[in-house]
């Protein structure tokens, strides 16, 4: 099983305690919060989250809850209007690792375990 896997840390974040992964994903989507988005985001290098990045997340977000999977890159880039190049550039850590994580997915890589 991919949970059995990964490894888990408890860790607090905007005033809560919860687990992440040893890659720094929230381990339930459901401990997420746009305060805890926000601290991480702090933590990679952006100050403040402007609208377009919160349209992203919030896309991420919404398409996770309604499909029960993360959006393919064209999917993504379709349903944010966002090249994949605009994309990469609003989080520092591109969307794997940048918006994927602030959003609270998943981590992509426990899902091909």
């Amino acid at each position: 099983m991919a949970d059995q896997a990964r490894s888990r840390a408890l860790r607090a974040v905007a005033g809560r305690v919860v687990y992440f992964d040893d890659e720094g994903f929230f381990w339930e989507p459901g401990d997420w919060s746009p305060e805890a988005a926000t601290e991480l985001a702090r933590e990679s290098g952006i100050e403040r989250l402007d609208a377009t990045q919160w349209r992203v997340i919030s896309f991420l977000r919404e398409y996770y809850a309604h499909n029960g999977r993360a959006p393919m890159n064209r999917q993504l880039r379709d349903g944010t209007g966002l090249s994949l190049v605009e994309l990469e550039r609003l989080f520092p850590d591109g969307i794997r690792n940048g918006a994927r994580r602030l959003a609270g997915l998943p981590n992509p890589r426990s899902c091909l375990d």
